[in-house]
């Protein structure tokens, strides 16, 4: 190839499909470890994976029908969260809106809603059926994004 850019490149055109000298169907399980060989057990990872798909959905399940509450000032503002960050109830006692300074309130329902956030964090920690794997766990977004 020289180094001029309008030259054209060259290729080899290669057909679609299998590659017919290839490994063919049979020879698949002693490629994966199986036929005798020790290795990779495909049926075994297939009923891993619906395990842990099964985890999932009766995690998500918990998740949605948990119910935490998050409070300030001493019970002014209260607030309920289920496992998925769904706002539920919010409770605002009315001692608790000064006219003069709504700044105050503000805070109030910024640390409720703390309160609860961090109890939904620890609950979907606790419902992550990978959660034990390192970084193969975490599953954040899966469980509402905490």
């Amino acid at each position: 190839m020289s180094n001029h850019d309008d030259d054209a490149i060259q290729g080899e055109i290669v057909p679609a499909g299998p590659d017919p000298t290839g490994p063919g169907p049979a020879d698949l399980g002693g490629l994966l470890g199986g036929a005798g060989g020790a290795g990779f057990d495909l049926g075994s990872m297939m009923e891993m994976a619906a395990n842990v798909q099964q985890q999932v959905a009766e995690a998500q399940g918990r998740l949605i029908s948990a119910r935490l509450e998050g409070t300030a000032g001493g019970g002014l503002v209260s607030l309920t969260l289920n496992g998925h960050l769904h706002l539920l109830d919010l409770h605002i006692d009315p001692e608790a809106a000064d006219p003069d300074d709504p700044s105050m309130l503000e805070d109030l329902v910024r640390a409720a809603w703390q309160d609860a956030y961090e109890q939904v964090a620890r609950l979907q920690a606790a419902a992550d059926p990978l959660g034990g794997l390192g970084g193969a766990g975490g599953l954040g977004d899966l469980f509402g994004g905490v």
